[in-house]
């Protein structure tokens, strides 16, 4: 037992020291869909969506209703001035018929059908299941690109964070050895007091964003794991000669007229606007107007002892035919529902208006940050060699006199600050790439795919 003890703690070992995976964009968009419970909501919305299809068709169909009652029941009839006739009997004149039952027993039961032959309203209301059906599937959609962005936001979050956490830390280094360096020169008189005031203060304020940018990606990775479920312990990260600019991109017009048709936000907005327009019909003149096919067939019995002794009623019916009803007067309620759908229709079509113009402008933003975003990159990567010449140069010519402490903390502050800049700029274009695809209603998961092919999948240690 101790043995096998032993080996199964250095399988255990094994496993662990050996290096797993990056974390790469695609699999935290997996890992997601899981965990958030905003799209799990999202998912349980679009499932009971789906139902009002079936909804919508069965408000056509045949509708029965058994109805059935036992109680008590008391019954008082009085007839008089009747006429009376019967074979072997004389024609009477000015007849009576009085029966009464007290508290007596009563059964009766009802087997109605109905068939709705004519109905505006109904079909105003079938047609807005329909239209919510419809609806739910372009939630749906919208619900899950929106995931995917919230996804890739925290990602490239989480690698800006931990990036600018890495370079202030190799910042504040340098810092603290020029902090040194400026004490030791001081001491043997070859640099002014004013060269440690100045590294001294550089190293303080380097502290401070240190800490900082620490709080900061700590904020980053709980949000990370608060969407995927997991800890962002190793992403992978965009590769420095990754070409993350597209080989050929549309014409912006070709762009805004894909959104214009296939955004879902619009789509869910049109859909809510032929709802409203349905409800207008629902309370129009010519929906008030119902046919229906009605077949019933019943049966009610009362028995019991009354005034004239035991006595019982009896009487069953059939029917079959069609019925006509007409609203005549509803107190003005209907009038003020039209009125009032009227309004929410220029309410819906004016809301429509706002949200394409929402979506040309980000549909607009994605594509400049396309189209901008790689002769940016390419500038920033020329700053940033620029800056870290300037830094070793500014090295060189402070161990020789001919730069100042101020110098060469001026210098490590537009390195770090070149390198990061370099690296928001690569993921803002990843994110505008997913950004643009998702205003046309075409992101998916091989757009995902294809930021990953961009990422350096590093081995986690």
């Amino acid at each position: 037992m101790k043995r096998a003890s032993i080996v199964f703690s250095l399988a255990l070992l094994t496993l662990a020291a050996f290096p797993a995976d990056a974390t790469d964009l695609l699999q935290a968009w997996q890992a997601a869909q899981s965990h958030d419970p905003e799209y799990a909501a999202a998912q349980a919305a679009f499932e009971a969506g789906s139902t009002r299809r079936d909804q919508a068709s069965a408000m056509w169909r045949p509708s029965v209703a058994l109805s059935a009652g036992v109680g008590r029941m008391s019954n008082d009839t009085s007839t008089s001035g009747a006429q009376f006739s019967a074979p072997g009997f004389a024609q009477s004149n000015g007849v009576a018929f009085d029966t009464s039952i007290r508290d007596g027993n009563m059964a009766r039961y009802a087997l109605t059908a109905k068939q709705p032959l004519i109905n505006r309203e109904l079909l105003a209301q079938s047609r807005q299941l329909s239209l919510g059906a419809e609806m739910a599937d372009a939630e749906w959609q919208n619900a899950r690109q929106q995931l995917m962005l919230r996804v890739a936001q925290r990602y490239f979050d989480v690698l800006v964070a931990a990036e600018t956490v890495r370079l202030l830390r190799q910042q504040q280094t340098a810092v603290d050895h020029a902090l040194a360096e400026a004490k030791d020169r001081f001491k043997i008189g070859s640099v002014p007091v004013v060269d440690t005031y100045e590294a001294a203060a550089s190293a303080e304020g380097v502290k401070a964003q240190v800490m900082a940018a620490e709080t900061d990606l700590q904020l980053k990775q709980i949000a990370y794991a608060d969407l995927t479920g997991s800890a962002p312990e190793e992403l992978a990260t965009l590769e420095s000669s990754a070409d993350l600019a597209p080989s050929a991109l549309a014409p912006l017009a070709d762009w805004l007229s894909e959104a214009a048709l296939h955004n879902p936000a619009l789509l869910i907005q049109e859909k809510s606007q032929g709802v409203a327009r349905e409800e207008v019909a629902k309370h129009g003149a010519l929906s008030a107007p119902t046919l229906d096919l009605i077949a019933q067939m019943g049966h009610d019995r009362l028995s019991g002892s009354g005034d004239f002794g035991s006595a019982e009623n009896s009487a069953s019916e059939r029917m079959i035919g069609v019925q006509l009803t007409i609203p005549i007067f509803t107190g003005g309620y209907r009038s003020a529902k039209h009125e009032e759908a009227l309004h929410l229709v220029d309410k819906a079509r004016s809301d429509g208006e706002l949200l394409r113009q929402q979506i040309a402008l980000q549909t607009r933003a994605a594509w400049l940050g396309i189209t901008v975003g790689a002769g940016r990159i390419a500038a920033l990567e020329q700053a940033h060699k620029a800056t870290q010449s300037r830094l070793e140069a500014t090295r060189l010519g402070r161990s020789v006199g001919d730069r100042t402490t101020l110098d060469l903390l001026n210098a490590e502050n537009a390195a770090t600050a070149a390198e990061l800049s370099l690296l928001q700029a690569r993921t803002a274009l990843a994110q505008d790439r997913l950004r643009l695809a998702a205003a046309t209603g075409s992101l998916d998961e091989e757009h995902l795919r294809t930021i990953d092919n961009l990422l350096q999948h590093q081995e986690a240690r």
